[in-house]
């Protein structure tokens, strides 16, 4: 970067530097559970918790994305990721759900992460914009899902 340059790096958000800190208690939490049923139960009730604490329009949202995954895909665990509702499958997330008020975007967000089995050709999406979860919006999450851990 040269010194002419206007631009300066600001360093992370607020909102990020939340969430990286919220990654950091899920470790420790994680950490200190006892029996994976243990580790399980208590990752899925922290899930819930979370979306709970999430504004209506998202929690309405989240509630149903997450109804869809564990539905759709009962090899997915949740698990909190940056204090986010995630789903893994063995340890790693394959999707997640990110709630517009989490990054003040205008949309919520159902997220792929590399572990989704989602290829098709050279080019596809991993990231999808929610702002209804209608009957057709829960079809194409519970396929996109499917496919994901296929």
């Amino acid at each position: 970067m040269s010194s002419t340059e206007s631009s300066t790096y600001e360093g992370f958000t607020a909102e990020e530097r939340v969430a990286m800190k919220e990654h950091a208690q899920e470790q420790k939490k994680a950490a200190r559970r006892g029996s994976r049923a243990d580790k399980a139960a208590e990752a899925e009730r922290d899930v819930l918790a979370k979306i709970a604490e999430m504004q209506d329009s998202d929690r309405i949202l989240a509630e149903r994305v997450h109804a869809v995954v564990t539905a759709g895909a009962p090899v997915l665990a949740p698990k909190l990721w940056y204090g986010m509702p995630a789903y893994a499958r063995d340890g790693k997330v394959v999707c997640f759900f990110q709630s517009a008020a989490k990054f003040k975007s205008r949309y919520a967000t159902l997220g792929f992460s590399d572990q989704a089995n989602l290829d098709e050709g050279t080019m596809w999406a991993t990231g999808f914009a929610l702002t209804e979860v209608t009957a057709e919006a829960e079809a194409r999450i519970a396929a996109l899902v499917k496919q994901a851990v296929s």
